[in-house]
């Protein structure tokens, strides 16, 4: 069973960065794609990023294309979500996951606890 621990998050001005960290435990992570989503109050979770198993490829929400980076690094069993020129509607919890490659939530079997992402407007 895989254990999802974020960190990272916090407050931040708009036009600021933040990385966000993902530690996995109990099982390697290597073998399974990896991804972040969102959810803000009220609103579903969203797709945010992915990044397949080997770190060959990589996907975005439009939203965030340009300006958010994932990467992974399977020795460490970690992913991480570099964040720049943050917006006020960045706000939400960001999640990590693990699981089969894809935009899909429901593609992801393991899920952390969540990490507060706040961009003052």
């Amino acid at each position: 069973q895989v254990q999802l621990v974020e960190s990272g998050g916090g407050l931040v001005q708009a036009g600021g960065s933040l990385r966000l960290s993902c530690a996995a435990s109990g099982h390697s992570v290597s073998s399974y794609a990896m991804g972040w989503f969102r959810q803000a109050p009220g609103k579903e979770r969203d797709f945010v990023a992915a990044i397949d198993p080997s770190a060959a490829s990589t996907t975005y929400a439009d939203s965030v294309k340009g300006r958010f980076t994932i990467s992974r690094d399977n020795t460490k069993s970690a992913v991480f979500l570099q964040m720049n020129s943050l917006k006020p509607e960045d706000t939400a919890v960001y999640y990590c996951a693990a699981g089969t490659y894809s935009t899909d939530s429901g593609s992801y079997g393991a899920w952390g606890q969540g990490t507060q992402v706040t961009v003052p407007s």
